[in-house]
């Protein structure tokens, strides 16, 4: 059958039909992350600290905990919490754990929102990540990016490293600490703490994992335990050949530098000089692999430690002492 003459077939533009789908992603993209903000924002609180600086925080139960970073409170004499609504309310410090950089504080008054904490094991790189905070003294500033890496180390104002940090292009700015990034589901991946300055996009927020379990400690005990053997070190390289003649499997170990008196490296025989290469049977290259070994559990424990002095592996038991504030 001959076509008729009278009809043109007509193609669409892909252009036009680009654009719907890119004006159809964005305003996707705008829902979702207005869902976030109205879910979480009203449990958003400022924190000011003994008038000398403002940080954030978030309530995070409905009996009034919020979470915020520990150098926000710290040693603050008085803090003071703004609500959402403008209202202001005196707060103190159920617990405080500078080695993670988080704290717990409860506020003293009547509230209507918390947010919830999400698992942080499910976040995945290229997630859409929003945080709200009190950046320069704006209250409920909104700034999304996303989840750029998981896993990064930091160090904590108090000299531990911190694991299990999520890093984010989220922007973040002095008073950002203590504010919650959160999914467009609302839920709370972690706790905002810190940007490296001068660079832009590298912003860092502790799991919400992490958070969980140290806020709860905090909430029971005030304070997070953990051990000690009273050493002072600096992390060294092994000679290769006391790495050869002992089959060790580490490059460096933890070289003594000072023994506290009385503490239980000094009870257990350890001296100045000696080279600290496992604690429990496990390599340790460093002081930071050993701050992960020396936790609440391991407490009156003893546990064997192995160490080079001079030529010789020496095999030492060491008993770990609840380490003082």
């Amino acid at each position: 059958m001959a076509a008729r003459p009278d009809l043109e077939l007509v193609q669409a533009d892909p252009g036009i039909n680009a654009a719907a789908d890119d004006s159809g992603l964005l305003d996707a993209y705008s829902r979702a992350v207005i869902h976030a903000v109205e879910t979480v924002a009203p449990a958003v609180v400022k924190i000011e600290a003994d008038r000398r600086g403002a940080g954030s925080g978030f309530i995070f139960t409905p009996d009034g905990f919020v979470l915020t970073n520990s150098h926000v409170v710290r040693r603050a004499e008085r803090l003071e919490l703004t609500l959402f609504d403008g209202r202001s309310y005196r707060a103190d410090v159920v617990g405080d754990d500078p080695d993670t950089d988080i704290a717990v504080i409860r506020i003293d008054g009547p509230h209507a929102a918390w947010a919830s904490l999400g698992d942080s094991r499910v976040v995945r790189v290229g997630q859409v990540a929003i945080a709200v905070g009190n950046p320069y003294g704006f209250q409920h500033s909104v700034t999304s990016g996303v989840v750029s890496a998981l896993g990064r180390t930091l160090r904590a104002g108090s000299g531990r490293l911190m694991d299990d940090i999520i890093q984010t292009d989220a922007a973040l700015n002095p008073g950002n600490s203590g504010g919650p990034l959160v999914t467009t589901r609302g839920e709370v991946i972690g706790v905002n703490t810190a940007t490296i300055l001068p660079a832009q996009g590298l912003c860092f927020a502790i799991a919400s994992n992490t958070v969980r379990f140290v806020a709860s400690r905090l909430i029971r005990d005030g304070r997070i335990r953990r051990s000690y053997i009273g050493v002072a070190g600096q992390n060294v390289p092994i000679p290769r050949r006391l790495a050869r003649a002992h089959a060790l499997n580490v490059p460096s170990g933890i070289l003594v530098v000072s023994i506290e008196a009385g503490s239980p490296a000094q009870t257990a025989g350890m001296r100045d000089g000696d080279i600290v290469v496992a604690f429990d049977g496990r390599p340790v290259a460093g002081i930071d692999e050993l701050h992960r070994e020396l936790v609440d559990e391991r407490i009156g424990i003893q546990t064997p430690v192995t160490v080079i002095r001079g030529v010789e592996q020496l095999r030492m038991n060491v008993v770990p002492a609840e380490r003082r504030a």
